[in-house]
């Protein structure tokens, strides 16, 4: 009996706890009368919950409408099509994928049909920078309701290898990669992802902010590298979207004084808006020079270096100016053979270390944002609809064009003047 009882009261105590006092503590006089009805009672209750929760479901999850994607055919063919919804699993939700930011990794991909020597296979998705809002829920999700605004971590690990268990799970071995080229990305109107990895974004977080913190906490990883604390002067080599994050995340972290260098002056003038202390345009300036301004900029030379553009010229500035006993963080994707001035590095006992994606790192971003520490939305130049991603990819590929982080939305009520 007593185990019946507790396995009635069970959903009681998930989905109304207030209720459960009426239940427990019916009139002493109908108590003594009718002792079964006791269980009776809280039978009926419990259907009216599970059936109340159901009409408020179907309220919340219409069933989905067609699935445009944007599909990646090879270099340069970017198509539209319309793609099944996906299938969720009992531990996935389903997610109407709201704005989806376009990263230099899709440019690249884009561009040259593979992602460093990985190449496409076959026509996939494109796109990982995503947020939206949950459709439906698989019935194991516990973290998760339709209705809520998450931000996607597109990295899924396997949880069970040794790199995993100790938090490391951006370079677990069996690390499942949603992305093309490796599977479908969230470049869609729906998608599916596991739930575990949808991170629920708090109330004074629009959608817009959330696809941000894919970039932004691949900038709190590297400052994590880094050990970034106060007082550190730092150098951030690239002044694209990720690398004014990273000078951000660096920031919050108790920077405090950082320089940006880059080759392009709009991306320069936006590291200045976004907090840099000073820059320095070295497309025309050769290394030492370089490496005298950031001194006479600071005073010093920094301590702590971020490479978050690894083209072989700025891994070689980041060596020859980091401070003796500092450390340079390589965080981007660059050429596999690059001549570097290692020696240089060993004469100064500087420590090189490699950042690669995030590891736990997105709650940290997600906070930074809600408590006013960073503020990452100067890096979005432009907004496009998904009927018009084939122009957003072309946009994103041109060098010429002043822009840094460019904005899809593939919900089809998105309007221009909302943003």
């Amino acid at each position: 009996m007593a185990l019946k009882i507790a396995q009635c009261i069970a959903p009681i105590l998930q989905y109304g706890r207030h209720q459960l006092l009426q239940v427990f503590y019916p009139s002493t006089e109908n108590t003594q009368k009718k002792p079964i009805s006791f269980l009776a009672k809280i039978n009926e209750f419990k259907n009216k919950l599970v059936l109340n929760r159901t009409i408020s479901e179907r309220k919340c999850c219409k069933e989905p409408e067609e699935n445009l994607a944007a599909v990646l055919h090879g270099e340069g063919d970017l198509r539209l099509e319309n793609r099944p919804i996906p299938k969720y699993n009992a531990n996935q939700v389903l997610v109407e994928v709201e704005v989806c930011g376009i990263c230099d990794s899709d440019v690249s991909l884009f561009g040259e049909g593979r992602l460093g020597t990985d190449f496409l296979k076959k026509p996939t998705i494109i796109g990982h920078e995503a947020s939206g809002t949950v459709w439906k829920c698989g019935e194991c999700v516990k973290n998760l309701k339709p209705g809520d605004k998450v931000a996607i971590e597109p990295l899924v690990p396997c949880r069970m290898c040794l790199l995993c268990k100790l938090g490391k799970y951006n370079v677990c071995p069996n690390l499942c990669r949603r992305f093309a080229p490796y599977s479908d990305g969230n470049l869609s109107r729906y998608y599916v992802h596991e739930s575990d990895f949808c991170y629920k974004v708090p109330k004074n977080m629009d959608l817009e902010l959330a696809a941000l913190m894919e970039p932004l906490s691949r900038g709190v990883h590297a400052c994590k590298k880094a050990k970034i604390t106060s007082g550190d002067s730092v150098l951030v080599l690239g002044s694209g979207p990720f690398g004014l994050l990273t000078m951000q995340a660096a920031r919050a972290y108790g920077a405090s004084s950082v320089v940006v260098l880059d080759i392009d002056p709009f991306k320069l003038s936006k590291a200045m808006e976004m907090g840099a202390d000073c820059t320095i345009d070295c497309k025309k300036l050769p290394e030492q020079e370089v490496v005298r301004q950031i001194h006479d900029l600071l005073g010093n030379l920094p301590n702590k270096t971020f490479a978050c553009s690894c083209y072989e010229k700025a891994i070689r500035v980041g060596i020859l100016a980091t401070a003796t006993c500092g450390k340079i963080v390589i965080a981007a994707f660059g050429a596999n053979d690059q001549c570097l001035p290692i020696m240089d590095s060993f004469h100064k006992e500087m420590e090189i270390i490699c950042s690669i994606g995030y590891a736990n790192d997105y709650q940290t971003a997600i906070d930074m944002v809600t408590r006013g520490k960073v503020d990452p939305r100067p890096v979005v130049t432009h907004h496009f609809k998904m009927c018009d991603a084939i122009k957003a990819y072309e946009l994103a590929a041109n060098e010429n064009q002043r822009q840094l982080k460019i904005f899809i939305h593939p919900n089809p009520k998105w309007q221009p003047e909302s943003c």
